[in-house]
């Protein structure tokens, strides 16, 4: 068995988390309200123009969610969900919510309405935040048999006006019930604000469910703050620092990066105004730091491709000469070493020619840092990525100990790996290859499941599910999860993310699914990526009507199998794919198949596609 300790090691209970003398996510935000007043804390896009919200207003609004919630009979750890896009409604619920001294939820927006029924009297969820009239629709369908379900509030009541519901207000209404408990209660808030106990729990956060009936984790107050008062590992805040908020706020990541996060940095968050924007609004936020899931690195890169593809001769070998000086650049900082003299005036040069067009055509020329993290990545694309003069770093963690365990330092870069232990974390690889984790960022447990949360925690270690391996320096590398590692016939085991990560470099390829499991050889369920490859097709003057018909088309299919061949030559014989199918329909996050981070649910896929895949060992 191996351990890695990051720092002296210390009974995790006596470790004290704090941020800026501050042991609650309440007292923390009442202090930097206090002190930033006028600063901007946020942004939204309103009729296509950014709209501000100073760090004062976004306080008056979370006081009065507070105090509404309270008016509306909120008791101490009562439990209120929120489904809703990114937007600044979400945040003063959040954090209203907890300075109510309750307990905040959220709901994935693709969430059906049978998820939603399971989640609300799972968690037991008294107020329900609906973000517009197809979400509440959702909680209306099941809300008879929610018995304990008090209040729903709609952020946008659009189409909503002539409706009339005694259990349904606007969130407008729920402001000024709280605007009048103030008035009618002097000193409530401050009192609310101190009931939050550091190990108190502040959050629920629902497991995708891949394997059975979502768990709804449990994080302390503790457990956040010991999160955020080590986010500054990428690069140290400095004033008027942008970021971008679009991935889902249900997901640990993306509520630490734009909820919790900005307590402590003072950033300012954007609101992407959907998914589809995010390649405008990056540019025109220009964030200084960023953090995304591969899917959205990988499209970034696919976006360069595509455009070298349609670019001059000219064009197309100054971005190569220029790539290649990157790459010269980036394996000197990889290997140690400081460039010399003259590759370092070659590389300012290619910066100021190609490098520096290409990380503002992708709006990350200001990226002081990059994060990636929340599933694998191809080594190779970090690399690209470090070559264009973009401190890429990835991370790893899940949502059972709040989201972040081990980081890549700024000074020691190790491509396949996902970093060192942060600072208070250890790490250990059990007998079984399993990687355990121990600290204050471990949660309480799964709530009402103490069952699952036995299994979980075993002597304050964390059981991951994942399968790692540690270096004599202390840098894990994550093989595969456990349970998806493959046993061929042959007895051979295989770890296919390594593979799929390979494949999913190609910027045709969107996302992929290796198979093999007691299967004679390995064969792969594939999801092109629609742009580029319709771009490669009509290139060819390859004909096609639809999305299925373009993965039908002989051309797409050899292209795709080039892909693979290239991919089969890195690897050993019986890791090498010998059959593929395409999916033949445009997934989207409100699909099954994808889960809320856009990487195919493996389990969901091999079920659903079972017909497809046994057609690839008919003839075995």
């Amino acid at each position: 068995m191996s351990v890695l300790t990051s720092s002296p090691p210390r009974a995790a209970e006596t470790v004290l988390c704090t941020v800026r003398g501050q042991d609650t996510l309440p007292r923390l935000f009442r202090q930097v309200v206090g002190e930033r007043g006028e600063q901007i804390a946020m942004r939204e896009k309103t009729l296509g123009i950014w709209s501000s919200i100073t760090w004062h207003e976004y306080g008056e609004r979370v006081r009065q969610v507070a105090l509404g919630l309270v008016a509306l009979g909120l008791r101490p750890r009562d439990v209120v969900s929120i489904v809703a896009d990114n937007r600044p409604e979400w945040l003063y619920t959040d954090l209203g919510t907890l300075c109510a001294g309750g307990i905040t939820n959220g709901i994935y927006t693709t969430d059906a309405p049978r998820q939603v029924e399971y989640i609300v009297n799972d968690s037991g969820t008294r107020f329900f935040f609906a973000e517009n009239e197809e979400q509440l629709d959702k909680i209306l369908e099941v809300r008879a048999r929610c018995p304990q379900l008090r209040k729903i509030i709609v952020y946008d009541m659009d189409g909503l006006h002539a409706f009339q519901d005694e259990q349904v207000i606007s969130f407008a209404e729920l402001l000024e019930r709280g605007a009048h408990y103030d008035r009618e209660h002097p000193g409530a808030f401050d009192r609310l604000v101190e009931i939050a106990r550091p190990e108190g729990l502040a959050i629920l956060v629902y497991t995708s469910g891949t394997t059975g009936p979502p768990k709804g984790a449990m994080l302390s107050h503790r457990n956040i703050l010991f999160q955020i008062g080590y986010s500054d590992f990428i690069t140290e805040p400095r004033p008027g620092d942008q970021q971008l908020s679009f991935l889902p706020l249900s997901h640990v990541a993306e509520r630490t990066f734009s909820v919790f996060y900005p307590l402590y940095s003072g950033a300012t968050v954007n609101f992407a105004e959907s998914i589809d924007t995010v390649p405008e609004n990056i540019r025109e936020v220009a964030p200084a730091v960023f953090f995304a899931v591969p899917r959205i690195w990988e499209k970034f890169y696919s976006s360069v491709a595509l455009r070298m593809r349609e670019a001059t001769w000219l064009g197309r070998r100054a971005y190569g000469w220029a790539v290649g000086v990157g790459m010269r650049v980036a394996e000197c900082r990889l290997r140690g070493r400081r460039p010399s003299a003259l590759l370092s005036a070659l590389h300012r040069l290619a910066d100021f020619l190609v490098l520096d067009n290409v990380k503002r055509s992708l709006g990350l020329h200001r990226a002081r840092g990059a994060i990636t993290g929340a599933a694998p990545i191809a080594p190779e694309l970090i690399r690209w990525y470090l070559a264009l003069g973009i401190d890429m770093r990835e991370v790893y963690g899940q949502t059972e100990n709040c989201g972040l365990a081990t980081a890549m330092p700024v000074d020691r870069i190790k491509l396949g790996s996902v970093g060192v232990a942060r600072p208070d974390t250890e790490v250990r690889i059990s007998p079984a290859g399993e990687i355990l984790l121990r600290g204050p960022h471990v949660f309480l447990g799964y709530f009402k499941n103490p069952e699952k949360t036995a299994e979980t925690i075993t002597d304050g270690w964390l059981h991951t599910g994942d399968v790692g391996v540690l270096d004599a320096d202390g840098f894990l590398t994550i093989t595969d999860r456990m349970k998806d590692i493959i046993i061929t016939a042959g007895g051979k085991n295989i770890t296919p993310s390594e593979i799929e990560n390979q494949l999913k470099f190609s910027p045709f390829i969107s996302d992929a699914v290796v198979i093999g499991d007691q299967r004679k050889f390995l064969s792969c369920l594939v999801m092109i990526d629609h742009e580029t490859v319709a771009q490669f097709a009509q290139e060819k003057n390859v004909p096609f009507t639809n999305f299925a018909s373009l993965c039908r088309a002989p051309e797409v299919q050899d292209l795709i199998w080039s892909e693979i061949e290239r991919v089969n030559k890195q690897l050993a014989r019986v890791e090498t794919i010998k059959k593929f199918r395409l999916i033949e329909q445009i997934l989207t996050p409100e699909d099954e198949e994808l889960t809320p981070t856009m990487k195919l649910r493996r389990a969901f896929v091999n079920v659903k596609y079972k017909d497809v895949i046994d057609t690839m060992y008919a003839d075995v």
